[in-house]
């Protein structure tokens, strides 16, 4: 070939190493999470309950993510964050991890997907759970503007956001709302895969909602109707991922001890520990 004296690429970059930064002049790369192997591991230190693991996992992987320029796999882990904090009641940290992927939705104009909508119900969830209940109903609402004008959305996470938004909706006294929401999220879960766990949670939920708007008296027979629904959801049935399904029943456990429901509870935790040791 014969020099023209047109100066090409070539001649002015720097050869790249796979080992080394982009190359002078080269626009930068990206350098993706491998994110399917980190949920993995992620959920082989919660099926043991190791969260301080857990962390030391996520925030290694979120570094990875942050120095590869990795946006999406930095939502992803953030997401994973704030649900982790918010698990171990860290506040402060589970609301510094909502506030972070939010403002990276807006970074990759990320505002009307059905991620974005899923990061709204885990920023939601999380102010909910720390007493910010009007900033988590304006996220609940948005989330569930996405999902329902997004074609394809997955009923599980509608039905999530309708389990959660109710509470919201429930500790700002809104409560007709909130047991409209119990009856969808019900509705929803009925037709998904394993619905029955998050059903029986929607039926413990409603159950407290019930005792704090009319008391523990005037709604006991309810709400032992309730319990009975919740432990046969629970309890009956194929069971799905033994990590999840430890998870759930250690969260519903207490729940049936405050209700005198002392023997299932003792059930439910049993239960629990067995499968978090990786039995049945």
């Amino acid at each position: 070939m014969t020099y023209d004296g047109t100066l090409r690429p070539e001649d002015y970059l720097e050869p790249a190493c796979p080992l080394c930064e982009d190359p002078f002049g080269a626009p930068p790369s990206v350098k993706s999470v491998p994110q399917r192997r980190i949920r993995e591991k992620l959920d082989a230190y919660m099926a043991r309950r190791d969260y301080a693991g857990a962390e030391r996992h996520l925030l290694y992987w979120l570094e990875e993510a942050r120095m590869g320029r990795d946006r999406r796999g930095e939502l992803m882990i953030r997401n994973e964050l704030v649900g982790h904090y918010r698990k171990t009641g860290e506040r402060e940290k589970a609301l510094e991890q909502a506030d972070a992927a939010l403002a990276l939705l807006d970074a990759m104009d990320y505002g009307e997907t059905v991620s974005a909508g899923t990061t709204c119900v885990n920023a939601a969830t999380a102010c909910n759970a720390f007493g910010e209940n009007e900033r988590a109903l304006a996220l609940f609402e948005r989330a569930r503007r996405i999902y329902e004008e997004a074609p394809g959305t997955d009923p599980a996470l509608l039905g999530g956001l309708c389990n959660n938004m109710a509470l919201t909706l429930a500790a700002l006294g809104r409560y007709r709302e909130a047991y409209a929401l119990f009856d969808r999220a019900m509705e929803i879960m009925e037709k998904v895969p394993f619905g029955r766990l998050e059903q029986a949670i929607t039926c413990l939920n409603r159950a407290e909602v019930l005792e704090k708007e009319q008391g523990p008296e005037e709604s006991e027979k309810e709400i032992e109707a309730l319990l009975e629904q919740a432990y046969a959801l629970l309890t009956e049935g194929e069971v799905p991922d033994r990590g999840y399904y430890a998870f759930v029943l250690e969260k519903c456990a207490p729940s049936f001890d405050y209700y005198g429901w002392f023997l299932a509870a003792e059930e439910l935790k049993a239960l629990s520990k067995e499968y978090y040791g990786g039995g049945r």
